[in-house]
């Protein structure tokens, strides 16, 4: 029996296949990265496009713990990237009214669009995500924000191993780290389960 198997950019990119995931294009981790303003710039782009198209849009957060309830891997985790031994030394960074926390002004979410809060670095743990794509009947979710080799590359491993299909939009995809980014875009594209895309192709085939 022959099926229809999407195999291209443009057999994913309609408004009741694909949504659009950005994520944690946060106020606290931009400032952190030498290229924030241009990733923000391009993360917008596709936003704007996104929208004009009538694409659902689905913005991840990353959220702190308080300290009272961070656990045993809370707290190692926390003392890995603040680079301290020292448990009373941490600072949680997220926390959910800290500046830090909000995501960037440049792309405020509209009443029609989910933001979704995640301890996790794949957005599909601890979230409704999978349950909102599937509710929709969407069967792919294109993805950009920040950062690749920390939340995007495990979403998109996370996401083929629920039989989603990635688009991944390399060039909106911001890096703390080039060469641990560079070796998970290579990965995403070496396992082959998703689709390499850039702003310029996923934006002309959302305006088709």
């Amino acid at each position: 029996m022959a099926r229809n198997i999407g195999r291209t950019l443009q057999d994913f990119c309609r408004p009741d296949r694909m949504a659009l995931v950005v994520y944690d294009m946060q106020v606290g981790i931009l400032r952190q990265l030498k290229e924030g303003a241009v990733i923000t710039a391009k993360v917008k782009t596709v936003l704007d496009a996104a929208r004009a198209a009538g694409f659902p849009v689905i913005f991840l957060r990353h959220l702190s713990m308080p300290k009272p309830l961070m656990g045993q891997f809370q707290m190692r985790q926390a003392m890995a990237w603040q680079r301290t031994e020292d448990p009373d030394a941490v600072h949680p960074w997220f926390l959910r009214d800290s500046p830090g926390f909000a995501i960037a002004p440049e792309l405020e979410p509209t009443a029609d669009e989910a933001v979704l809060d995640k301890i996790t670095f794949s957005a599909f743990e601890g979230t409704p995500l999978a349950i909102i794509l599937r509710d929709l009947g969407l069967s792919s979710f294109a993805i950009c924000g920040v950062a690749t080799e920390i939340g995007i590359d495990p979403t998109v491993r996370h996401g083929c191993d629920l039989g989603l299909v990635p688009i991944v939009i390399r060039d909106a995809c911001g890096a703390g780290h080039a060469e641990a980014a560079e070796r998970a875009m290579e990965n995403i594209g070496f396992m082959g389960d998703a689709i390499m895309s850039d702003v310029a192709q996923i934006v002309g085939s959302m305006r088709q």
